[in-house]
Order: C-alpha cells, then structure tokens, then sequence
C-alpha cells in the first residue's frame, strides 16, 4: 500500500486571477476547472515538471478571507523546485513576482523567498 499528497488546498481572492497567475508567473499548468455549482469551482493547477498540485479555493466568508495570504502563519509555506533557477528567477520578475531577498546559494542550493499573488511565501529554489 503506497499513499502521497496530491493536492494541497490554497485559499484564493478569485479563480481567474489565481489561474493567470500560477499559469503565467509560475508556469503551472490548469489541470482541472469544473464548475461545482453556486459560484463555486474546482481548480487544480500543478506544476508542469511534475510534483503535488494545487487546488485553488475561493474564500468564502469572512473567516476564510482573513486567511488568504497567511495559510502559515507568515513562514515560507511552500516550495517550487526548479532545474534551472536562473531562467525560471528572470521569468517570474518579468510576471512582476514579489521577491522579498536576493538570491542566495545555500549548503543544499539556490534560493530566493517570494510572495505569491496573495502574499503566501514560497522558496524557489535549485538544489546541488
């Protein structure tokens, strides 16, 4: 018996604006967009070398719109590993990504700590 994380839910402000970003800034592809019914949809966006996906979830109330943008508590919450930093660095600054640091070489690889469009924060980072 084998299990691994397939989605992990991402509070968002709207749909369409969650969806240009990750396929535009990150270059994720849209897996999946079906209307649930009542406004509500089921967005799946994943990274297009392979990896978890995320589903993106339109906050509702306001309680749930308190949190979009600090799903951890205002830690680095999660991590796109790329094989070629420099391109995919160059890429999202030109998409007008928040890098909130430089760029840096660590023991385990490069890495930069950005926000995404909702100001979660997110490591890009190259491993050695």
């Amino acid at each position: 018996m084998s299990a691994r994380l397939s989605l992990v839910a991402l509070l968002v402000r709207d749909y369409d604006e969650a969806i240009a970003f990750f396929t535009g800034a990150l270059r994720f592809t849209l897996v999946e967009d079906a209307d649930r019914g009542g406004g509500k949809r089921w967005v799946v966006v994943a990274p297009s070398g392979g990896g978890s996906g995320l589903l993106l979830a339109r906050a509702v109330g306001a309680e749930q719109q308190a949190q979009i943008g600090d799903q951890s508590g205002g830690r680095v919450f999660l991590f796109l590993e790329t094989d070629d930093f420099d391109a995919q660095f160059a890429h999202m600054q030109s998409h007008g990504v928040e890098f909130l640091e430089t760029p840096r070489d660590e023991d385990y690889g490069k890495v930069v700590v950005f926000r995404d469009l909702c100001g979660n924060k997110w490591d890009l980072l190259q491993r050695k």
